[in-house]
């Protein structure tokens, strides 16, 4: 795709704008430290490919117009206005269908992204693997804005707060 093709938006993919714009990669890691991560190939091959800006916005507690029109500028596009920040990733208090003595599963997903990996097929796969009236407890250093988008669109209930330290605790029905 040619760089004047690919116009940067919100629901751009991470993947395919820094194919397109190998140089924003540069503007991206001066962001947030969230975005170091995008130096290991691992998670460039899988999260990336997945994750749209407005998602990365939320991994890197950034506003997504703000993210996305930087971008836009550092790629000589004009900048936009008015883009929602769209989903609702942490809340203050519990949804009415979290219930805690229904957690029958705790996965710590932190290990395995501080060591460059990527836990995605892990929690998907313990997520399908839930009984009914089971819940899965995942802990993450960061609003993991991909995975809980995946998880929804799977059919899944997520429920998810921060921490005073920045530890996400997630949860899925």
């Amino acid at each position: 795709m040619a760089a004047e093709k690919l116009i940067i938006s919100p629901k751009t993919k991470v993947g395919e704008l820094l194919d397109v714009y190998p140089q924003l990669e540069s503007v991206l890691l001066d962001l947030s430290p969230a975005f170091a991560k995008l130096k290991n190939p691992i998670l460039r091959k899988t999260v990336a490919r997945i994750a749209t800006l407005q998602q990365a916005a939320i991994v890197g507690g950034l506003k997504t117009d703000e993210l996305v029109n930087r971008l836009r500028r550092e790629a000589g596009q004009n900048e936009i206005v008015g883009e929602p920040d769209g989903e609702t990733y942490l809340l203050s208090s519990p949804p009415d269908w979290f219930d805690a003595s229904k957690v029958t599963i705790r996965f710590d997903a932190s290990p395995v992204i501080n060591s460059g990996g990527s836990p995605l097929q892990e929690i998907l796969s313990k997520a399908k693997n839930l009984k009914s009236g089971e819940m899965l407890e995942v802990t993450t250093p960061f609003v993991p804005a991909p995975v809980i988008d995946m998880l929804r669109k799977r059919g899944f209930r997520v429920f998810s707060m921060q921490n005073e330290n920045g530890v996400v605790n997630y949860f899925i029905n």
